[in-house]
């Protein structure tokens, strides 16, 4: 007995032998069955090398006392003590599952199935799990033998006899046994129907790929034909019948519980399709309705069961078309949209958590094998394997992927399923999360081998994996195109040219062999600089694949490498800040403006960047028109300082267009901007910012070269239009008035002539051929518009306005805001047309009718001949003009009573009138979008087409880039036009009743 206090040495032993709970532990070996083994040390040292000891002593406890009488109790004693094989995988099947306790609880005769230990036994196949389970002629009798030929398994492959792909092989060919046997059992209860139809089942997914889990849905396709001389209506309903009643059989709990839920939502139309259908009909779907995701769901069929002639001829018929759908349009972006999806799906609380699904998973690597596996198993048949590991095995001896990285992959999906394996393992139980209890994860860390500090071995070993996935899922498409143009170790085997060319065609790329081309300019070679664009060029070809132009993103990117190559911060720039990168393969491949903006200065590549070099953050004016002010200041003459103002006006430029192309694509790191107005108004804002500070640093340089400090007269320019209202996009002209104010004792005529000449060097000097884009300055909206004079003494405007103003100029001046010069004169001009625009008894309805006639004349005299009107983004029902000239009439009618409609903004003064009721919510929000989304269109077609343009493209990549920038994925510009003429159509509808009265 042991002394009070003291431990006894069973307790220690067991302690020793990792037990957790030797207490209880030793109460149970005190218990009437295991005491002969108490003192047993071989039998403590088997449970110790058990995944779970204590789970492992509980379970056999159970079975020694669920035998039926003593001899069967000392049969299995006496076996368990003195053969090693059957010791390991008994006590190894307890340790690790709780689920085959308890079937061995209920089933005590069935530890028997692991005494045999003879060569044919360790890797049994269908015929083998076929004998095991001919007994069973009902759903209960299968359920059992199903769980016993489980239990070979599992003691298996808990042992090391077999490896996680043997594992997962073997439990795909129990599943196919096992649907064997339940077609059996249905067709024996429905003779008839048998007799009706010839029936085969396909199966698909892992089952398919013959490499199945423990818990798993086993996904199936039925196909059907009539039995000679039946009627084929008659026989598709029996051969439902059928169907329906295999998948019962398998799915339905009974009191041995389920087998596995047969899955048949991969067939055509999924589960609003029939379940059953002839081989004529699959073949008809899939040539004209199927998507892409179920070619590569096709890639995995495999016949197992039912009628074998029908199910090689429905393998015979669609082989083809699965090795034909990387040919389809968009087929790389489908297929990495489907697992993008997949992974937005994933519950937040489960991402971290998720071993198949989650970013680094095991979906990661069959997603990036497949996809491989379709774009060159055309003209590869070795490649057309449906399991993962040997397709691995395959696209590495082919030289499709690197052999370091499909060893790293091979290396990283073993571990990943041998732990989805485990967990599934112990209860039985369709999971993939890794589980968060600490003797969960101890038992699934000893079960993996780990033994010395489980938990966090295991946890290092399973980030370290997933990492690995993460970093090689993309390159692994990429990687080999830098190898077929590069020079490798002898003996490395590569993707021939031709293999190269499929690769790239399938990556959206129309002019293969130039890509081919730059690739080898870029990263042949042994110098550092090679060998980081080695390292940079596989993630930058991902991204240049997920615009509408790759061929331009990898052009571009060569042309900037070219400019940039010998600057030391270049490449390192790109290699160590996260964003930039990413940031310049989306400006590279989002069309024209941003692109040309860069080449005529390349080193603005830094302002991508995520760290204290500038970013893209926008620059307010007051810091422009510092920096700009004191470029002039430099400068030498009116030409070299404006030169000056024209390059920081370039680089600003493309600051904000990489900005937006980057807020409207989104990156890995942050999404797309959800709020595309405040896209709008940064663009909107910082390109009038832009302007008004070339125009204030070009008017100083101006002065300074003609007069000095002092000019002669005081000068004011005036914006209007859409610089007044801080709305200009990227190919906006600037809309100004110029204003004068001879200064004390100056002659007039001696005034009017300089401010003539400053208006006209302005205007000539902001225009001059140059490598910087021009910046066009329109005085049109001035008095008398064309005809009038270009510049007007503040008294001269005064007396214009008082006599001469008509509606259209009122209407004009809501724009109207000082953006240059002379400050306190700009300020006079703006209480001098304050009640010009803001009536004091608002419009009567003479100007009113006005209004609308001048809006209806500009609708049908200004819309280009042969253009869309409902595709205009500026004068078509619901673009711009509608909007903006359904608010100003609001701002003429009650501006002078409401304040906040005093202002030049067309989205706020929307606000404001909303906010006074002048408007209902719904009717601002509708007018608002579709102000929004005109805007977004005329910028985005700056943007892809380097010029100005107020209607979509009709090439069509540049409409697929104007749709990637409106958010509207590849294939997906019919649903860009039909939202951009639905929400134009409701804005004209608000406009209608607004502006025209009804």
């Amino acid at each position: 007995m042991t002394a009070p206090g003291r431990r006894s040495s069973t307790f220690t032993r067991l302690l020793r032998h990792g037990f957790t709970d030797p207490s209880a532990a030793e109460r149970l070996l005190d218990g009437a069955e295991p005491t002969p083994l108490r003192n047993d040390p071989v039998l403590l040292e088997a449970l110790g090398a058990t995944a779970d000891p204590d789970l492992a002593l509980h379970g056999l406890v159970r079975l020694l006392e669920a035998q039926p009488g003593p001899a069967d109790r000392r049969a299995l004693l006496d076996t368990l003590t003195s053969a090693k094989p059957l010791r390991d995988r008994l006590l190894g099947v307890l340790g690790a599952s709780e689920a085959l306790a308890d079937h061995l609880a209920r089933h005590p005769g069935d530890w028997r199935a692991l005494v045999t230990y003879e060569p044919r036994d360790l890797h049994p196949g269908v015929a083998e799990f076929e004998r095991c389970l001919a007994g069973a002629g009902d759903p209960v009798a299968l359920r059992v033998a199903y769980r016993r030929c489980l239990l070979s398994i599992a003691a298996r492959d808990v042992c090391g006899t077999i490896d996680v792909a043997e594992t997962a092989a073997e439990l795909a060919d129990l599943a196919t046994a096992t649907l064997r046997a339940a077609l059996r059992i249905a067709e024996a209860a429905a003779p008839d129907d048998a007799a009706l139809c010839r029936l085969a089942v396909i199966a698909m997914g892992k089952c398919g790929g013959h490499e199945l889990n423990y818990v798993s849905d086993v996904d199936v396709v039925f196909v059907g034909e009539a039995a000679d001389g039946a009627d084929e209506d008659k026989a598709l309903r029996a051969a439902t019948r059928l169907a329906s009643h295999l998948m019962r059989i398998c799915s339905e709990t009974t009191v041995e519980g389920s087998i596995w839920p047969v899955d048949a939502n991969l067939r055509p139309e999924g589960r609003n399709g029939p379940l059953v259908r002839t081989l004529s009909s699959h073949l008809a779907y899939y040539q004209r309705w199927a998507k892409t995701w179920e070619f590569q769901a096709l890639l995995k069929a495999r016949p197992v069961a039912g009628d074998p002639e029908l199910g090689a001829a429905y393998l015979a018929a669609v082989e083809p078309l699965v090795w034909q759908a990387a040919e389809r349009e968009n087929f790389v972006a489908d297929v990495q949209k489907m697992r993008r999806r997949v992974v937005e799906n994933i519950p937040a609380a489960e991402v971290d958590r998720q071993l198949k699904l989650g970013p680094g998973g095991l979906r990661d690597v069959e997603f990036a094998v497949q996809l491989l596996q379709l774009v060159h198993g055309r003209a590869d048949a070795s490649l057309r394997s449906r399991t993962t590991l040997e397709a691995l095995k395959a696209l590495a001896a082919g030289g499709y992927v690197g052999r370091a990285d499909a060893a790293l992959l091979d290396e990283a999906y073993r571990f990943l399923r041998s732990m989805e394996h485990r967990i599934q393992l112990h209860r039985l139980r369709r999971t993939h999360l890794v589980p968060e209890d600490e003797a969960d994860l101890r038992r699934l860390g000893r079960s993996l081998g780990l033994r010395t500090d489980p938990v966090a071995t295991l946890l290092r070993e399973w980030r370290r994996h997933a990492t690995a996935v993460r970093r090689l899922h993309e390159k692994l498409f990429y990687r080999p195109l830098l190898d077929a143009v590069a020079q490798l170790a002898p003996g490395e085997a590569r993707l021939s040219p031709e293999a190269a060319r499929e690769r790239l065609v399938a990556l959206g790329y129309a002019d293969p062999a130039a890509a081919l081309r730059h690739l080898e300019a870029l990263a042949s070679g042994v110098s550092r600089k090679a060998a980081i664009q080695r390292t940079l060029l596989p993630v930058l070809l991902g991204w240049f694949a997920d615009s509408a132009d790759p061929d331009a993103g990898l052009l571009n990117f060569r042309k900037v490498s070219d400019a940039l190559g010998k600057t030391p911060w270049y490449l390192r720039l790109l290699r160590d800040e996260g964003a930039a990168a990413e940031n310049l393969a989306r400006v590279l491949s989002a069309g024209r403006l941003a692109p040309d903006l860069l080449m005529r200065a390349p080193e603005a590549v830094a302002l991508l960047g995520d760290g204290d070099g500038g970013g893209l953050a926008p620059r307010g004016r007051a810091q422009l028109e510092q920096e700009i002010l004191a470029a002039v200041g430099r400068a030498d003459g009116a030409v070299q300082a404006v030169t000056a103002a024209r390059g920081v006006r370039r680089r600003e430029l493309f600051r904000t267009a990489a900005a937006d192309i980057v807020g409207s694509y989104g990156t890995e790191a942050r999404p797309a901007e959800a709020d595309q107005g405040a896209l709008v108004d940064r663009v909107g804002a910082a390109v009038s910012d832009l302007t008004a500070a070339t125009l204030a640093g070009t008017l100083r340089a101006v002065v300074r070269e003609g007069w000095g400090d002092t000019l002669p007269t005081r000068f004011a320019i005036i914006g209007m239009g859409r610089f007044g209202g801080h709305e200009l996009g990227y190919g906006s002209d600037a809309d100004v008035l110029f204003v004068h104010e001879p200064r004390d004792g100056v002659d007039e005529r001696e005034a009017g002539e300089a401010a003539h000449k400053v208006v006209a060097e302005i205007r000539r000097l902001l225009q001059l051929p140059s490598a910087d884009p021009p910046l066009l300055v329109d005085a049109d909206l001035r008095p008398e518009g064309k005809s009038g004079p270009l510049v007007r003494t503040l008294k001269s405007y005064e007396a214009y306005y008082r006599r001469w103003a008509l509606t259209w100029e009122a209407h004009a001046l809501l724009r109207a805001e000082c953006v240059a010069g002379d400050e306190e004169l700009g300020r006079r001009f703006i209480e001098l047309v304050d009640p010009l625009r803001y009536p004091a008894n608002g419009l009567d309805e003479e100007a009113v009718r006005e209004i609308r006639r001048l809006k209806a004349r500009m609708e049908s005299e200004r819309l280009p001949r042969g253009a869309d009107p409902k595709l205009h983004a500026k004068l078509g029902p619901g673009g711009l003009s509608d909007v903006e000239w359904t608010v100003q009439l609001l701002q003429l009618r009650h501006g002078h009573t409401e304040a906040g409609l005093r202002t030049t903004r067309t989205r706020e003064a929307l606000a404001a009138a909303r906010r006074a009721g002048l408007v209902s919510q719904e009717h601002a929000a509708v007018l608002d979008e579709a102000w929004v989304l005109a805007t977004r269109v005329r910028n985005a077609v700056m943007l892809v087409r380097g010029r100005a343009g107020d209607t979509f493209p009709t090439e069509s990549r540049e409409l697929a880039a104007v749709g990637r920038y409106l958010g509207y994925g590849p294939g997906h510009v019919g649903d860009m036009l039909d939202a951009y003429r639905r929400t134009a159509r409701r804005a004209r509808g608000v406009v209608e009743e607004l502006f025209y009265g009804g």
